[in-house]
């Protein structure tokens, strides 16, 4: 893969920023929006960012690691960047398209590439029906929230809540409650990524909830609708030795 042109992108910490100086003096760089490949330089934040800002795009995004988790990210290294990116490999990504109607009756459309959260604003827990392409599947969930994943964010705040990790090239979705009280022993389920997903918050007035679709929170939320968009994809290039697939894989192995 031989790409013309190139764009930095950089976290505002030290460390990126530093990164990002040194990059620009040593390669021929242009801006965002002329480049046919963007190196985010940063954390896992910084590149939800960049596919957010690039999203209907779709042009090529190769992270550097120079945050602090950077499991979307490949290693360091200011050397041989040009070769490297022409010997990656990429990964397609379809995001989710949440569409959260407020009590007030805003309506909110957003895309999430990890997941979409929600979650209770007060002491009180949310109450929570559940529909799946047009049946009812749960008609009260009394929770902190529920979450639905992609695969490629099931290691996210999904894993976290005790979710299942999927891989990445599976064609399912996790839906996954947090702290759910009641039907207590009720863990999530897995659904195909066709799904449509509706969530309706009972009780609203006394028991708030925001919806959070990877960096756009929407409060006070009445009801959320949630399915995989197919016809937007994003591109993440790695180093053949670093893909996501095997870091993925590799997390269900991870003991301590």
């Amino acid at each position: 893969m031989t790409f013309r042109s190139i764009a930095f992108v950089a976290a505002r910490g030290e460390a990126a920023q530093s990164a990002l100086k040194d990059l620009q003096a040593r390669y021929p760089h242009v801006g965002e929006r002329e480049a046919d490949v963007i190196v985010a330089l940063g954390g896992d934040g910084l590149m939800l960012e960049t596919l957010h800002a690039h999203m209907t795009r779709d042009v090529p995004i190769y992270g550097m690691n120079r945050g602090t988790v950077g499991f979307m990210m490949n290693e360091y290294r200011e050397e041989g960047l040009v070769e490297r990116l022409a010997a990656a490999s990429t990964v397609r990504l379809n995001p989710l398209k949440m569409k959260a109607r407020a009590v007030r009756g805003t309506v909110v459309e957003a895309f999430a590439v990890n997941e979409v959260s929600l979650l209770r604003e007060t002491r009180q827990a949310a109450k929570l029906r559940i529909t799946i392409d047009g049946v009812v599947r749960i008609p009260e969930l009394v929770c902190d929230g529920i979450l639905l994943s992609t695969p490629a964010g099931s290691t996210a705040y999904n894993l976290s809540a005790h979710g299942p990790i999927l891989p990445l090239n599976s064609s399912v979705l996790a839906l996954t409650p947090i702290s759910a009280f009641r039907p207590r022993r009720w863990r999530g389920a897995l659904l195909d990524r066709t799904a449509r997903v509706e969530i309706d918050i009972m009780d609203n007035d006394k028991r708030p909830v925001s919806a959070v679709a990877d960096m756009t929170e929407v409060r006070d939320v009445a009801k959320v609708k949630i399915k995989c968009d197919r016809k937007t994809a994003m591109t993440l290039l790695f180093d053949p030795d670093q893909h996501l697939s095997e870091r993925i894989l590799k997390e269900q192995f991870l003991v301590g």
